[in-house]
């Protein structure tokens, strides 16, 4: 199955200078539990933010790379040069583990526009101010989708674990 997973403010704000622009430890715990044992495949921005905190691909999970500038190649994560290209070695390498599209903003948006996720599993925030960015949430045709969770949490700040599942046709 694929999936994409993203966390995003009230104006579709995903990040700001490579970075994430809040800091809440249970939409890190959602994360982490969804994607634990599976393929996630990310961008080469959003890996080097991991690896700079990690110094390796997230554990337990194997992570492919999205790049045409760097190759990066390690015990649980490699690079490959497009969206396609990481599909198709997430399913020739790990046929059994869950697929994650993991960000950054351009592969979310090819994601998006190829109607590649059978699930959406969304992080909504709602700041008290909107949060000023760089890189973006790319919007989905909703009517696509059915929401199969919808979780709403107050503190520290109001968000929304909103989890979408493609209908069937």
């Amino acid at each position: 199955m694929i999936s994409l997973i993203v966390a995003y403010a009230q104006n579709y704000v995903i990040g700001k200078d490579g970075k994430i622009p809040w800091n809440l430890e249970d939409d890190r715990q959602r994360f982490k539990k969804l994607t634990l044992g599976s393929v996630v495949i990310m961008g080469r921005r959003t890996f080097e933010e991991i690896y700079k905190k990690f110094g390796k691909g997230l554990p337990g999970r194997e992570t492919i790379v999205i790049s045409n500038t760097k190759a990066f190649s390690g015990e649980n994560y490699r690079t490959v040069a497009s969206l396609q290209e990481a599909l198709k070695t997430a399913a020739g390498l790990f046929p059994q583990k869950d697929i994650f599209i993991c960000g950054g903003e351009k592969v979310y948006r090819e994601a998006i526009s190829l109607n590649l996720p059978e699930k959406l599993y969304i992080t909504e925030i709602q700041m008290p101010e909107p949060i000023k960015g760089d890189a973006f949430f790319s919007q989905f045709n909703q009517k696509n989708f059915i929401i199969e969770e919808c979780q709403t949490i107050e503190n520290p700040v109001l968000h929304k674990f909103l989890t979408y599942t493609r209908k069937t046709k």
